[in-house]
């Protein structure tokens, strides 16, 4: 099966949005066996619309596509698709009846405008969208299935999840049995570690694939069939040996995840202290729910003054150390943990730039400290050559992984190959 997709908005073509959606689908239908084949950007001109949808249906056995399915007069794709298959747009009375539910439901008059949603290709078979008021359809043109998704992302994700992959293995043979195995890694560059693992023998019909996205960097073993699916366990603990302490996650999507999960497991609770993170720690946990039962408070202490005055980070040591030392990074841990003795204080400070460097302390270099209730652990690290927001990634992974280490009991520092750990 060829799985193709294209993506609408001339916000998307002309750089103006990130477009989040096609990495998601792509990241998810490998995850289910399924490789994308091309991926196409188009914007809101009529005739470009109709110029790809015809001359990608004569190869692709599926198409997505995803966005311009809105109410105003720049959203064409319905109106592209039946120009391109040579019908009348006519109203669907379901859609239009679900579009009236919706808005009373949600105590809202309807706009006229919206029910140019209700207007598809005569053909069109109607995709439900139950949690927004764009219609999902489908149409066949030549070889391939031309999948109409809305743009908005949590909708997209919906379908796609709920109402695609379904249509794809009822309408598509994809009896080989596939497994996926992911580890998210800090620390080390996509190259490097690629030569890292260069040096293992890979069974027949499995796959290592890298998947960067700053400060992290997921590898992703993809066994098919059932003689590679019974040697993926062998070869993932090898993987793990070689690489060692740049693993932070197992088949989880994120660090922070990893961290939230391990302190509900382990009725832990957690205050944090930032400085040139600046509340970055604590927002990257809040987003999961449930985040409440654990994280006591997160307090941004940027000043001299508030590291003083709210975590009681002495004067002599600022004075002596400096913000940016793993002395004031340890007091300001230990401080934040004993506000509400909590379990874990966690803290950063340091030089994000691309300004305020020195000799000794250029840019990118930062302390961090895990205070518990019977010590405290710091380290320096110098991130050499990073943008200020990357600085500030790169710390509050450290940090994270620092407090992850130690909810499973090993040592919260380790070297991390990339990173210049100063103390």
């Amino acid at each position: 099966m060829k799985l193709e997709m294209i993506c609408t908005g001339e916000e998307v073509l002309a750089g103006q949005i990130v477009d989040t959606n096609a990495a998601w689908f792509a990241n998810t239908m490998m995850d289910h066996g399924i490789e994308l084949q091309r991926r196409v950007t188009v914007g809101d001109r009529l005739q470009d619309l109709i110029d790809v949808f015809i001359e990608r249906s004569h190869y692709a056995d599926v198409i997505v596509v995803n966005g311009g399915l809105g109410p105003t007069s720049d959203d064409m794709s319905a109106l592209a698709m039946a120009q391109a298959k040579g019908e009348d747009l006519i109203e669907n009375q379901q859609w239009r009846q679900s579009l009236e539910a919706w808005f009373a439901k949600n105590n809202r008059v309807m706009p006229e405008s919206n029910l140019k949603q209700a207007m598809l290709p005569e053909s069109a078979i109607i995709v439900d969208n139950p949690v927004g008021t764009a219609c999902g359809f489908r149409v066949k043109l030549n070889r391939a299935w031309l999948y109409f998704t809305p743009g908005v992302p949590f909708e997209f994700k919906q379908m796609v999840s709920e109402q695609f992959l379904a249509f794809i293995k009822q309408t598509f043979s994809l009896s080989e049995p596939t497994a996926v195995y992911k580890l998210q890694t800090i620390g080390q560059g996509e190259s490097a570690l690629a030569d890292v693992l260069d040096k293992l023998a890979i069974p027949d019909g499995i796959t290592i694939g890298y998947r960067s996205s700053m400060p992290y960097i997921e590898v992703k073993l993809f066994a098919r069939g059932e003689q590679a699916i019974a040697q993926l366990s062998a070869l993932t603990s090898q993987v793990k040996q070689l690489l060692s302490n740049v693993v932070v996650t197992e088949n989880i999507p994120t660090l922070s995840q990893a961290v939230h999960e391990l302190l509900l497991l382990k009725r832990k609770t957690l205050s944090v202290a930032e400085s040139c993170t600046g509340g970055m720690i604590a927002s990257d946990l809040v987003r999961f729910s449930g985040s409440s039962a654990y994280l006591q408070q997160g307090l941004v202490t940027y000043s001299n003054e508030s590291k003083n005055m709210l975590l009681g980070v002495t004067v002599k040591t600022l004075a002596q150390y400096g913000a940016v030392s793993y002395q004031t990074a340890e007091e300001m841990a230990a401080g934040v943990r004993r506000l509400l003795n909590g379990d874990y204080g966690l803290s950063t400070s340091g030089i994000a730039g691309p300004d305020g460097g020195s000799d000794e302390k250029p840019v990118g270099t930062v302390a961090i400290a895990l205070a518990t209730r019977e010590q405290v652990y710091s380290q320096v690290i110098c991130f050499p050559r990073r943008s200020r927001e990357l600085v500030r990634q790169l710390a509050t992974a450290v940090a994270l992984d620092m407090l992850r280490r130690h909810l499973l009991g090993e040592s919260p520092i380790v070297d991390y190959p990339s990173y210049k750990r100063i103390k």
